[in-house]
């Protein structure tokens, strides 16, 4: 029998050598096709005498990189079809489906022949829960392993959480589980989750050297007398272990995502029961996290959406392909010197400008320092830190910019800095070089002014860390062209961020709206919420950080420039209140700049902070936590955030909704689990979000003012996804 995305060979000992090479796909993936192919193949192996035992390898440099999820979307939608009419029969059909890959894969551990993976790069999801199935497990010393599916708001569902927890110190799987950690070879083998790792030459050697051995084909839990490396659940070390895990999960997501809390009981159910019993239970959680909102909004924010703009959706379809061979920054300070490092990382070249010799050669340096730290870690190598530094070249020479393809100015936040370097750049670069400013709040269409040529101009806001965030977001000047959009979002591909683009406006979008959160926690603070409260508040409520953490991380004395700039360009238009009290009274008075200078709203010595005692003496004496609900604190942060978005929406400089959902998880960090702030208002109800804006705005104040779009779109209960649907996706996504 033939194969589409698999071919068996058979050698002269009777071991079969199946290869996974999906045609036309840069990895593989887990599609329909694939599930069926493989359902067939171990059915064939299984019956056929001459075969002794197989191996399953792949026929790209990666293994796989785990199930393609719009099989599960394609579920879902059925299942909310059907719902209306059979709701019954409706999850049966979704139960059904969504086992599959499960149940195949306990076929083949249970068809008595064995099989080995052999395993080499990337193996995610549904492609590590294949190698697990597997009687045994060879990989190479490039491995990244993983169990992200949490991570998309669901959970390891063809017996992953089963496995894992049997097969691994209880601690370690659980923590590999719920963090959708990557392991590499030597964790993997020190997990007693591999077996043996090898040269990625000698892999499918090695597995057959295991076969030969006389490789048991029953694994250890299908054995009678068979007992768990933990100890049973209910036992007295299960009652020391279980316990704290429950109290760590509950303080690591706030019980807000449904994949975490369905996985934490499908491990602790499943643990009690046969293998075939734990599997179905498995099964059934994973059917009924399916069916939650906060899975579906994941899945589409962080799969689906993500994959469609890294794949350069807004990229005008007219303009050709750049090669992009060198580019300038302008700035070696910390952003411009990360900016540099992830650039050289991409294979391009780097001219690194600053005021002076030494602050130049200190930019530079901060790429050394980075990946000196990798090759201590093991992940790169003395050579690959030669190349990366020979490719940035730190200055003080602007002519050194003539053969730049682009150039990216990042120095700081003042517009007569910025216009000089940008005056300084022009009269070097070559007529059709296009000219970036990494500013985070000012309108590009203004800093353009000091431009000869407008139409290369384009904004190319990074987040910080650079070389950890992966969000890029792209701003339009009211001139800037396809060309200028299509050079900065082949060079963000390059250095493989994710890429939103916006139209101009005061803040732009990200910045924009963080500050909304920042400036709600110190709107709480005036109020008399306590601090501590606040900072919970924020944490629960699924941000990253507190407002008030936040503030001190983008630094206080920023937020007061950026509050004295709008007030100097509104003019009398400015409306003064409590957040320019505080900001004056911590940044002008007090000199309480945040993290930046070791004292914000925090004291910090070193990596420890505490909050700062003296905040009261700002905003004055605190209420009692009492006086306050929490469930409302936390949904007010969350509320301010979703409004702005929807404002920024309303006034198009936000005009794709996966956009706001992708940048404001990547930018911001917006809780997770809601799938981005849209998605947020969708998931409650345009009505209802309404309402509840219309209650705090009579509460708190006009900020909370619904806007018009909003109002009307609640008058017709309609969706930001359904009144503005995304334009069709590429059908070829990769997994995750």
């Amino acid at each position: 029998m033939s194969f589409k995305n698999f071919t068996i060979e058979t050698d002269e000992d009777g071991f079969a050598l199946v290869t996974w090479d999906m045609p036309g796909k840069s990895m593989n993936v887990i599609d329909m096709t694939v599930m069926e192919e493989l359902d067939a193949i171990v059915d064939q192996i299984a019956a056929d005498d001459a075969i002794k035992g197989a191996v399953i390898t792949s026929g790209k440099a990666a293994f796989s990189g785990g199930a393609d999820l719009t099989m599960l979307e394609g579920l879902l939608k059925d299942f909310h079809v059907k719902r209306g009419n059979d709701p019954e029969a409706a999850a049966k059909v979704l139960f059904d489906g969504s086992r599959k890959l499960s149940q195949i894969y306990r076929k083949l551990e249970t068809c008595g022949k064995p099989f080995v993976a052999t395993v080499a790069g990337t193996c995610m999801g549904g492609g590590t829960e294949l190698a697990l199935a597997c009687h045994a497990r060879v990989v190479g010393e490039d491995l990244k392993m993983g169990l992200p599916e949490v991570k998309v708001g669901l959970f390891p569902g063809a017996g992953g959480t089963q496995r894992v927890m049997r097969m691994t110190d209880g601690q370690q799987g659980l923590q590999f589980l719920l963090q959708g950690r990557t392991l590499r070879a030597s964790q993997a083998k020190q997990m007693k989750l591999v077996d043996e790792v090898a040269a990625p030459r000698k892999l499918v050697a090695a597995a057959k050297k295991l076969l030969k051995a006389g490789l048991d084909p029953v694994k250890e839990w299908d054995k009678k007398g068979y007992k768990l490396p933990n100890g049973k659940v209910y036992s007295p070390a299960g009652f020391q272990f279980w316990p704290a895990a429950n109290a760590i999960y509950r303080r690591e997501t706030h019980d807000n995502y449904p994949g975490a809390r369905y996985l934490l009981q499908s491990v602790v159910e499943g643990l009690q029961m046969p293998m075939d019993l734990a599997l179905q239970i498995e099964s059934r959680y994973f059917a009924k996290v399916l069916q939650t909102p906060e899975a579906a909004n994941m899945i589409r924010s962080l799969f689906v959406s993500m994959q469609e703009l890294n794949k350069l959706a807004r990229r005008p379809a007219d303009q050709r392909p750049n090669k992009i061979k060198k580019i300038g920054i302008l700035g070696a300070g910390f952003m411009g010197a990360g900016i540099a490092y992830v650039t050289a990382q991409a294979g391009i070249d780097v001219v690194l400008i600053d005021r002076d010799q030494e602050a130049a050669d200190k930019g530079k340096a901060h790429s050394d320092e980075l990946i000196s730290k990798a090759i201590k870690r093991g992940r790169a190598t003395q050579e690959q830190k030669e190349k990366l530094l020979s490719r940035i070249t730190a200055t003080v020479d602007y002519d050194a910019l003539a053969d730049c393809d682009l150039v990216i100015e990042a120095v700081f936040e003042d517009r007569d800095i910025k216009k000089t370097v940008t005056e300084k750049a022009e009269a070097a670069m070559k007529s059709r070089a296009v000219y970036a400013s990494n500013t985070s709040t000012l309108p590009i269409t203004s800093l353009a002014q000091a431009s000869k040529r407008p139409k290369n101009f384009i904004g190319i806001h990074f987040f910080s860390p650079v070389d950890k965030m992966m969000l890029v977001e792209v701003i339009l000047g009211k001139k800037t062209s396809d060309r200028a959009l299509a050079m900065a979002l082949d060079y963000i591909k390059a250095i493989k961020k994710t890429p939103i683009v916006v139209n101009d406006s005061r803040g732009f979008y990200t910045s924009r709206v963080v500050m909304t959160y920042i400036r709600e926690g110190l709107m709480m603070l005036a109020d008399g919420v306590p601090p501590a409260m606040i900072e919970n508040a924020g944490k629960m409520a699924g941000m990253p950080v507190g407002p008030l953490s936040l503030g001190d991380e983008v630094a206080l004395d920023l937020a007061w420039k950026i509050v004295s700039a709008t007030r100097k360009d509104l003019g009398v238009k400015y409306v003064e209140g409590p957040l320019d009290n505080i900001l004056e009274e911590m940044v002008v008075k007090r000199e309480r700049f945040g993290r930046k200078n070791g004292k914000g709203f925090y004291d910090y010595k070193g990596k420890e902070k505490t909050l700062w005692p003296g905040i009261a003496e700002v905003t004055g004496k605190p209420k009692p936590a009492s006086s306050f609900n929490i469930e409302e604190l936390k949904k007010r942060l969350l509320v301010m955030q979703a409004l702005e978005t929807a404002r920024i929406f309303e006034e198009q400089c936000l005009t794709d909704v996966r956009e706001a959902d992708v940048g404001s998880i990547l930018g911001f960090g917006f809780a997770p689990y809601t799938g981005g702030t849209l998605s947020y208002i969708d998931m409650m109800g345009t009505p209802a979000f309404v309402e509840v804006c219309k209650k705090y705005a009579r509460k708190w104040g006009p900020r909370f003012k619904p806007n018009k779009l909003l109002r009307d779109m609640a008058r017709e209960n309609r969706t930001f996804y359904g009144m503005f649907p995304p334009k069709t996706a590429e059908k070829d996504r990769d997994a995750a």
